[in-house]
């Protein structure tokens, strides 16, 4: 049986696919690279903003043309499944606490599906890189977020399991793991284990690789900072922090239910980089939250001016269905929402493209991981900065560079 994959949104989704892959390979499915030569297809869907949300639904509409069965995975089909009949009635559906029983589905197995820790399953991986899950859900409920909706509450794996993945991801070829899940630093939270404990023993798996955590929580990651702190020290594990803010006001955070204030913010950020002075910030910010006013905008512009974060994820506020804020009274007006977007963007733009340019004369050890446009080779330095470079190199290998150009998302190097 052939089946075509399509992966959207964030890096648990990509984990996501990789067991649905390996699951289906070592059941005798073949996976195609174009949906008009499958039987079946599988998309794993975004929900998490409304922009996102139309374009899985124009896709789906293009699947329903082809006649095909399409299997819907990811957040939408576990929070949205009306709105996907209404396109696709004989869609199958499977949550992402559930990926693992693809081929239950697609035998049309009468089960009642079980939850299961994803490490237990095989993987396959289209590329060196490894999406890593090491939790499932979260135990929080941001007032804007569907996602805890749909992924459920945490369950965090054991430290074995997820070692014996990484081991076995490196084992394949991998080179970049990417550790994932809703919340990494909520890690451990429901059991007496956490992130920073999980990183040391990852740090004593032998082999050439690198490690990229992923996004974390203010709130969870002051709770065990110290330790997920330490956690860093492995010089395989990439000096990259994400800490998304959402908002520089703590009256709107408290709206958002983000559970901590921006002073937390600036004491996490302030400790790793510290112990860490060349580590990569990227940070999350919402604009145009309810009720949002001009100062509490500035408050953010303020809060970015003063962390200089190397990246800045900047999203417009999108009401969500089953969320508390999409009840909220306040709504500010499209246009409004926009200028301020406009406003931010430039702002971030502008200090990325500052920071990068601080990096010219340096020199890094980069991971090649993938080919770049017009033959140029992409890599990784050791703070997780995108480096370009024009020399062909072998995908997979560390190469020593040295900075000569900056742009606002990525630097060119040149071999040493």
């Amino acid at each position: 049986m052939k089946t075509y994959i399509e992966v959207y949104g964030c890096t648990a989704n990509k984990s996501d696919s990789s067991l649905v892959k390996g699951v289906l390979k070592e059941n005798n499915y073949e996976i195609v690279e174009n949906f008009t030569d499958a039987n079946i297809i599988i998309i794993h869907t975004c929900t998490v903003i409304d922009t996102t949300e139309q374009r899985m639904l124009s896709r789906m509409k293009n699947f329903k043309k082809s006649g095909k069965k399409v299997v819907v995975c990811g957040c939408m089909a576990a929070v949205q499944k009306d709105l996907i009949k209404d396109i696709l009635p004989d869609a199958l559906f499977l949550s992402p606490q559930y990926s693992h029983h693809i081929v239950d589905l697609l035998d049309g197995k009468n089960l009642k599906f079980s939850e299961k820790n994803k490490t237990l399953f095989p993987k396959y991986y289209d590329d060196l890189i490894a999406p890593i899950s090491i939790a499932e859900g979260c135990n929080f409920s941001c007032s804007y977020c569907i996602t805890s909706i749909a992924r459920g509450k945490l369950k965090s794996y054991p430290i074995n399991e997820i070692t014996q993945d990484i081991c076995s991801a490196i084992k394949k070829g991998c080179r970049e793991i990417q550790l994932t899940s809703q919340d990494t630093s909520s890690y451990g939270l429901d059991n007496k284990n956490n992130l920073g404990i999980l990183l040391k023993n990852i740090s004593k798996i032998p082999g050439e690789y690198r490690v990229r955590v992923g996004m974390m929580n203010p709130y969870t990651c002051l709770l065990k900072l110290e330790s997920i702190i330490d956690g860093f020290e492995d010089i395989r594990i990439y000096k990259f922090l994400h800490l998304p803010v959402q908002s520089g006001d703590n009256i709107i955070l408290r709206k958002m239910k983000r559970k901590y204030a921006v002073e937390d913010f600036f004491e996490i950020i302030n400790k790793f980089q510290r112990k860490y002075p060349e580590i990569t910030i990227s940070t999350d910010v919402i604009v145009g939250f309810p009720s949002e006013t001009d100062e509490q905008f500035q408050n953010t512009i303020e809060l970015l001016e003063k962390v200089r974060p190397d990246i800045t994820n900047i999203t417009r506020y999108s009401a969500r269905p089953l969320t508390t804020a999409k009840k909220m009274s306040g709504r500010l007006k499209t246009e409004l929402v926009k200028k301020r977007s406009k406003v931010l963007t430039d702002i971030c733009n502008k200090i990325s493209k500052e920071k990068n340019q601080n990096h010219i004369g340096k020199k890094y050890n980069i991971l090649v991981t993938e080919i770049g446009k017009e033959g140029t080779f992409v890599g990784r330095a050791e703070n997780y900065k995108l480096v370009v470079i024009k020399e062909k190199v072998k995908l997979g290998k560390f190469i020593s560079v040295q900075i000569t150009e900056a742009a606002s998302t990525y630097l060119f190097g040149s071999i040493i």
